[in-house]
């Protein structure tokens, strides 16, 4: 399954379609927020999602930071990570819940709005989703990027047959 993401994140890029997944520069980073290039989430997130890659790349054992893009009413069935990931709030608010299975409305869950942080260790099941307004958020963290969605039916791979 991973390799065949792989082979699929490289063929975007190479084509040029999607040049947001590749990090904006190899030497030091410095832009504005609107110097991102966003371009459509990997497949292993529900559609809707756009990604701006700021450095590094997500896809390699390596540190990455990325921005992700939200539509409102988005949702990220609860899944968990093998390395750790570092969520700042940018803009709009994003609410996080932990355990097997998304849960709206419960006294556990936690909402960040701008400014907020959050912290999901690897292995730890939690999900997330936004309201009546778009988010962006950066997250940063060790590659390679992955994700195992604790119900295989929520994952978004599944559903266009990509392994």
């Amino acid at each position: 399954m991973k390799t065949l993401f792989t082979m699929l994140i490289a063929g975007v890029v190479a084509c040029g379609s999607a040049g947001a997944l590749k990090a904006q520069t190899d030497s030091h980073v410095i832009a504005a927020a609107n110097d991102a290039r966003w371009g459509a989430a990997p497949p292993m997130l529900p559609p809707g999602a756009e990604i701006a890659v700021l450095a590094g790349n997500p896809m390699q054992a390596a540190p990455y930071t990325i921005r992700l893009k939200f539509p409102a009413h988005y949702a990220i069935p609860a899944h968990s990570h093998p390395t750790g990931e570092n969520v700042v709030v940018i803009s709009g608010a994003l609410t996080f819940g932990m355990g097997v299975k998304l849960l709206r409305g419960t006294a556990d869950n936690k909402t960040l709005a701008a400014g907020g942080f959050a912290l999901m260790p690897a292995g730890m099941n939690h999900y997330a989703f936004t309201t009546d307004q778009e988010t962006t958020i950066v997250l940063y963290g060790q590659g390679p990027v992955e994700f195992k969605y604790v119900n295989p039916a929520d994952d978004p791979r599944n559903a266009h047959g990509i392994k």
